[in-house]
């Protein structure tokens, strides 16, 4: 992973970001392999509805689409420059598929992502409905690998790359945050901050983000090596 020094990166980088070649893929889930998608994969929609269903590719492809260019800012303090993702708006599918179903009395505040790898992420309604937010097919031009979260991925331009769920096949809204429990001190103030905003560095629950950047700069090596025994592609190929 080869960090760029291009000029203008550095201006329009979020604090602690720094621009790298490529988009590699990273992270401690690199020894296992990639969920194996269903032949008719969909997405399941549950939580504040009247009923829940299933939302299928076919279903999902008669939306409008959309496409937009952005940077791609990974928790442990790396950016992918440049990606261009196309798809669905998540306004647009909230608006068009999920807010008719809705159960009358729901006062949606959050929307919980979850992916065929078990990942999830918790965004605000606030947060899911911002213009920049995508169900994204596409990236670069072609449709998703395995590694980049094929068939349909979320994209939160605006937030740290763990919020970006890959493999999307469940969306739960919620009238409430989710609860969780950590049993230690360490595990709580390194949970997942509730906005996650790349801007704000809200990296990790309530500890400042300029606090945490040196943690990352130690685990870097370690998941660096565990990446190159993984695997490691040029961007088009893998990703976080």
């Amino acid at each position: 992973m080869t960090t760029t020094h291009a000029a203008s990166h550095g201006l329009r980088l979020p604090p602690g970001q720094r621009a790298v070649e490529g988009f590699p893929r990273f992270g401690t889930h690199l020894h296992h392999p990639a969920p194996e998608v269903p032949a008719h994969h969909a997405i399941e929609v549950r939580g504040a509805v009247r009923a829940p269903f299933s939302v299928s590719m076919a279903d999902l492809a008669r939306l409008p689409r959309r496409e937009t260019t952005a940077d791609f800012h990974c928790v442990a303090g790396w950016s992918a420059i440049d990606l261009r993702w196309e798809g669905v708006g998540f306004d647009c599918f909230y608006r068009e598929v999920v807010a008719p179903a809705l159960d009358p009395a729901a006062v949606v505040t959050h929307v919980v992502f979850g992916g065929l790898d078990h990942h999830r992420s918790v965004v605000t309604i606030e947060d899911a409905l911002a213009g920049d937010v995508l169900l994204a097919e596409n990236l670069d031009g072609r449709p998703l690998d395995s590694d980049h979260g094929a068939p349909v991925r979320l994209v939160s331009p605006s937030q740290y790359g763990y919020v970006s769920t890959k493999h999307l096949s469940r969306i739960e809204v919620r009238t409430a945050p989710p609860t969780t429990s950590h049993g230690s001190l360490a595990l709580r103030l390194l949970e997942e901050h509730p906005r996650s905003r790349v801007w704000a560095e809200e990296r990790h629950g309530t500890l400042p983000g300029r606090w945490v950047r040196p943690v990352y700069r130690w685990l870097i090596p370690p998941l660096r090596a565990l990446c190159a025994r993984g695997g490691s592609a040029p961007r088009g190929a893998a990703e976080q």
